[in-house]
C-alpha cells in the first residue's frame, strides 16, 4: 500500500444491498476489491487476524448494537500493529495499481471510527434499506421476528447516526434510490471518489417486492424512520442525503447529483 491507494469501506447492516452496491463500484477500473476468497460474500473481516472475528461476531440482527463490537477511537484495536496486521492480511487480495482498495463487510458499520483512526484517508460508504423490508428478510436467515429486527435496526441506525458525526468522508445511501435511478447513484458515487464516471453493467431488480410489510408501526418507530425518509408500509419520502467530505467541492457535487434524482417517492 502506498500513499495513492486508499480504502473506501462498504457498510450496512444484513440483507441491505451492500453486495450489490460493491460490486457495482468494483467495475470500476479504479477500484480493486475482494475476488475469489474462500469466505462468505467475500468480507474482508473474515480474511483478517487484527480484530477478532469468531463465530460469536458479526452475527445478523446481533452485531450492530452489541458495545463489545462497537470500536471507536478508544477501541484497544486502535494500535500500529492493528494497522500492519489489517494491511498484511488484506493487501494479498487487492491490486495495488488502483488508487482505491474496496472492503465491504457488515461489521464496518460498527467499526466505522477506528478504521478511520489506522487508515486516515479512508471513505465510506453507509448503505441503508427501508427497515421494515429488511427486517422482513432478514428474519427469514434467522430466529428471530420481524417486529424485533424492526427495532435492532432502527437502534444500529441511531448508534451510526452518533458515529457520522466523527467521520471525515462518509456517504449513506439508500437501496431504494439505487433501483430508481441507478446511473444517478453512481455518478454520485464516483464523485465522491473522485474518479471517473462509468456504469456498470448489473441486473438490478427491486428486492423489496418480495415482501409485505404492514403499515401498522409504532409511532416512535415512525418517526425514527422518517429521518432515512422512510414510511411505514415500506414506503419512502424525498430526503436530504447525508454526505460528509473534508472538500467542500467534492461533498458538493456527490450531493448535487444525488439530489438530480428529483422525487424519490415510492
Amino acid at each position: 500500500m502506498t500513499p495513492r491507494n486508499r480504502f473506501v469501506f462498504v457498510a450496512g447492516l444484513h440483507r441491505t444491498g451492500t453486495s450489490l452496491v460493491s460490486r457495482m463500484l468494483a467495475a470500476h477500473p479504479e477500484i480493486s476489491a475482494i475476488t475469489g476468497a474462500p469466505v462468505p460474500e467475500n468480507e474482508g473481516c473474515y480474511l483478517q487476524g487484527a480484530i477478532p472475528h469468531t463465530a460469536l461476531h458479526g452475527r445478523p440482527g446481533h452485531y450492530a448494537v452489541d458495545p463489545a463490537q462497537h470500536h471507536t477511537e478508544a477501541s484497544r484495536y486502535n494500535t500500529l500493529e492493528a494497522r500492519r496486521r489489517l494491511f498484511e492480511d488484506w493487501s494479498p487480495w487487492f491490486d495495488g495499481a488502483t488508487p482505491w482498495w474496496l472492503e465491504k463487510s457488515p461489521v464496518n458499520l460498527t467499526r466505522m471510527r477506528l478504521y478511520q483512526q489506522l487508515f486516515p484517508t479512508s471513505q465510506f460508504v453507509i448503505v441503508l434499506r427501508h427497515p421494515q423490508f429488511m427486517a422482513a428478510a432478514l428474519a427469514k436467515w434467522v430466529d428471530t421476528d420481524a417486529a424485533s429486527l424492526l427495532a435492532y435496526a432502527l437502534d444500529a441506525y441511531d448508534v451510526m447516526v452518533a458515529d457520522l458525526a466523527y467521520l471525515h468522508a462518509a456517504f449513506v445511501m439508500r437501496y431504494e434510490d439505487l433501483i430508481a435511478d441507478p446511473q444517478a447513484i453512481q455518478r454520485s458515487l464516483c464523485a465522491f471518489l473522485s474518479i471517473d464516471e462509468r456504469y456498470a453493467d448489473l441486473a438490478l431488480r427491486n428486492g423489496n417486492s418480495d415482501y409485505r410489510v404492514s403499515a401498522d408501526v409504532d409511532r416512535d418507530q415512525a418517526a425514527r424512520m422518517l429521518h432515512w425518509g422512510y414510511l411505514p408500509g415500506g414506503e419512502y419520502s424525498d430526503w436530504q442525503p447525508s454526505i460528509s467530505h473534508p472538500l467542500r467541492a467534492v461533498r458538493d457535487a456527490a450531493a448535487s447529483v444525488y439530489n438530480s434524482m428529483g422525487s424519490q417517492k415510492n
